[in-house]
């Protein structure tokens, strides 16, 4: 089936507003940092396969935003502000669940207990886009200047903490860099498997000769 048609067939032909999108989307801001027109749209489109609703895709551009000003941040390009932050993933989050929930977070003080901001925004207990990424953008905002303490406040709220964790810490280390990340931890993560690693050789055509 054409992922056109899989993706929208998806929930009655609405399409998954779900949280995956926005799992995967801070990759995306940090590449195309700068630009965040450009920022939205592809961050759009690396959604659509998997999340045709429109509130799924939004996920997705605010998370992609948060991570390009994250590495604005990150280079000096911008000041380290969590209101400024909040202010642009707003500004570019389209219409709809997300950005009206983004709002209310944004006006959440930031010394709020963090399982007091679950129960008012969500954690990712629904495991879609607006009861998800508006917390995470909380929690990223929050600890702009510490990876750890970003991952540590994120899980101790529970709900979809995979998810949940994997967004703050995609937008957080743009800000910090590589280095934040608490070499333990580094040490620690599940290898990769070794053809990701190291691609096998190319093999050479028939008599020997290679063609590039």
């Amino acid at each position: 089936m054409p992922w056109r048609v899989a993706s929208i067939a998806a929930f009655g032909g609405e399409g998954s507003m779900g949280n995956g999108g926005a799992m995967r989307a801070a990759p995306v801001g940090a590449y195309f940092a700068g630009d965040l027109e450009q920022v939205v749209d592809e961050a759009r489109r690396s959604a659509e396969p998997t999340h045709a609703h429109p509130d799924g895709q939004a996920g997705a551009i605010a998370v992609a935003v948060a991570a390009a000003i994250a590495t604005d941040i990150g280079s000096g390009r911008r000041p380290r502000s969590p209101g400024m932050l909040f202010e642009e993933v707003i500004a570019h989050t389209p219409d709809g669940p997300t950005r009206k929930r983004l709002e209310v977070a944004a006006g959440i003080d930031l010394g709020t207990d963090v399982r007091a901001v679950a129960k008012q925004i969500g954690c990712g207990w629904q495991v879609v886009s607006f009861d998800t990424v508006p917390f995470a953008v909380w929690c990223a905002a929050r600890h702009l200047d510490s990876y750890e303490e970003a991952l540590w406040t994120t899980v101790r709220a529970l709900g979809d903490r995979d998810t949940t964790c994997a967004i703050v810490g995609g937008i957080v280390v743009m800000a910090l860099g590589a280095d934040s990340v608490p070499a333990e931890w580094q040490a620690a993560r599940e290898p990769l498997p070794e053809e990701l690693i190291s691609p096998p050789a190319r093999r050479a055509p028939p008599g020997g000769a290679r063609r590039e």
